[in-house]
């Protein structure tokens, strides 16, 4: 009976110990944080299916998500949806009027509402797609003060809503103009309470620049990251009208370990996957779990 009962509490003692030596699922990926997704990848597909979409998003294994777009939800609405399928959203993209964005984060709870193109104020607001680039187009190093300004300006709204402003990049900032950046102006013109900044990773890369060396620079100015993955390119893109081909994470062109390690010593504090549309050889859902799936191969 004793020898029966301490070879059970041996067993039980391996198996516990066992147990505490496997990560954690959740964990188990490159910053030890949950995986996020930016839901502008499934945008087409929330459209026709917001439920059974973020049921299909939770199933992958994705914790976190980030809002570009409403959906023609009320914020209670929205949240009552991500609970249900025990999804969380820390982030909200403008994708209209500030303010709109600004009270739907804070309204859900959310802690950030991100800025993805902050054009001077002023300037007209684009009218379809056409115009917009060719505002981008138009774009000047000089005009980066005044976006720098405008950022400021969001970052102090956000604030009084009890949220943080974030800035996130395309590749169009990095066109050079008489030698300078205009992304570096935006880094030394805004307010560091002010104005975080959001790293789309894919579009510093495709624009010819090093996302770990950026976040080396400004370990505490980078607190969310967009994680994407494109086709390789002859030439550095750094304009939205000769985007590189999107492909899923490991299927691109870009080395995610420097950038991960350069991350776990700075503040960084979510990451979303944004897969980019058009997707041609797989789905929507099936290329969000194949990155998703690629992320813990490399915990």
């Amino acid at each position: 009976m004793q020898s029966s009962r301490r070879e059970f509490l041996v067993q039980a003692g391996i198996a516990f110990t066992t147990a505490a030596l496997i990560p954690d699922k959740l964990h188990a990926n490159p910053l030890g944080k949950p995986i996020g997704l930016q839901l502008y990848a499934v945008n087409e597909q929330l459209k026709k299916d917001f439920d059974g979409t973020l049921h299909q998003i939770s199933a992958i294994g994705y914790k976190e998500v980030e809002l570009a777009g409403f959906f023609n939800k009320k914020p209670a609405e929205f949240k009552k949806s991500l609970d249900d399928v025990g999804l969380h959203c820390a982030s909200v993209h403008i994708s209209g009027e500030a303010a709109e964005a600004i009270n739907f984060a804070a309204a859900i709870g959310a802690k950030y509402v991100i800025s993805s193109v902050t054009l001077p104020e002023g300037v007209p607001r684009p009218k379809g797609i056409d115009d917009f680039m060719k505002t981008l187009g138009s774009i000047t190093f000089d005009d980066y003060k005044a976006i720098a300004a405008h950022a400021n300006h969001l970052g102090e709204q956000a604030k009084k809503s009890g949220l943080q402003f974030g800035y996130h990049n395309h590749n169009f900032e990095f066109k050079p103009t008489g030698g300078k950046i205009g992304y570096d102006e935006l880094l030394r013109l805004t307010d560091p309470n002010l104005v975080k900044f959001e790293l789309d990773c894919g579009w510093m890369a495709a624009a010819g620049h090093d996302p770990a060396a950026y976040i080396k620079r400004y370990p505490t100015r980078y607190r969310l990251l967009h994680i994407k993955d494109f086709k390789p390119t002859p030439a550095p893109s750094v304009g939205l009208d000769n985007r590189p081909t999107p492909a899923e994470l490991g299927r691109g062109h870009i080395d995610y370990t420097p950038i991960f390690a350069a991350a776990k010593h700075s503040a960084v504090e979510l990451f979303y996957v944004e897969q980019e549309p058009p997707f041609i050889e797989v789905s929507a859902i099936e290329a969000i779990k194949i990155d998703y799936d690629y992320l813990h191969t490399m915990s």
